[in-house]
């Protein structure tokens, strides 16, 4: 599907007085501001070619609801003070800006090579990233915050489905309650899962919406980590990374898994 074609399909859905559309043909790029506060999103439409023809339905409506969330966001007022039980952390690729399109600066933290957390405040059906402002405001530190994002994040449940191939296994966290990339930073979740695995444990987040524990155990399970953790990013709505973490002494290091098998050590 062309993005003139995508760009008509998601504006039939757009419809509220306040926003005005427009469409960059030579970026491929779709953008609604709100001209009641003169901000607004901008959508790559290139980017969901292959997810349109996959699935145009879902992907419509997906695409509908990050816009329509996006706007609602932009004009509300959201407060730490009073909500510090909806604070989370939320992992990101370490190419997600970290300054909003008016100015605002994003709160965030180092994590790896390959992901940044930020802290959001949950909003039941979405939840808006902590910005610099909100933190004065609420006269809160980095520190605090962190430190509240975690104390929430420990409190949810961890329910995994489990898949064993070819000897591996490999265990798989999708709640979606939007948090589930973000249980990479239980320290307890994840010596839990060390302690339980026979082989050497690794970890993916490929995006934003799941999170794969791997009982690795043969060099073949190298193979199937990194062809799945692929193609779940090449699906996510929020991709993160496509390469997975080996778990050692409580630490997070990437794996390039660039053959089919991982190669013997000699």
């Amino acid at each position: 599907m062309k993005p003139i074609q995508m760009k008509r399909e998601i504006e039939a859905h757009l419809t509220d007085e306040n926003w005005v559309i427009s469409f960059d043909r030579e970026q491929s790029t779709l953008r609604v501001v709100d001209k009641r506060v003169d901000k607004g999103v901008t959508i790559q439409l290139s980017n969901l070619t292959e997810k349109f023809e996959s699935d145009k339905e879902k992907t419509l409506t997906e695409t509908v609801h990050s816009i329509k969330e996006g706007l609602r966001l932009l004009t509300a007022k959201v407060q730490i003070a009073g909500n510090e039980k909806n604070i989370f952390p939320v992992v990101r690729s370490t190419s997600f800006p970290t300054e909003l399109e008016d100015g605002r600066k994003l709160v965030f933290t180092e994590h790896t090579a390959e992901t940044k957390i930020f802290y959001a405040v949950d909003q039941g059906a979405s939840y808006s990233l902590i910005d610099e402002g909100m933190l004065e405001d609420a006269v809160k530190t980095v520190k605090e915050i962190k430190e509240t994002g975690m104390f929430n994040l420990r409190s949810l449940n961890n329910p995994m489905k489990e898949d064993n191939v070819a000897g591996n296994t490999f265990y798989f966290i999708r709640t979606d309650d939007g948090y589930d990339a973000s249980r990479i930073m239980n320290e307890t979740l994840l010596k839990e899962m060390n302690d339980k695995v026979l082989g050497e444990l690794a970890i993916a987040v490929p995006h934003h919406d799941v999170l794969i524990f791997a009982d690795i155990r043969n060099e073949t399970g190298y193979d199937i980590l990194g062809q799945m953790t692929f193609q779940f990013f090449s699906e996510g709505r929020v991709p993160l990374t496509a390469l997975p973490f080996m778990y050692k002494d409580g630490e997070l290091e990437p794996i390039f898994i660039l053959a089919r098998k991982k190669p013997k050590e000699t």
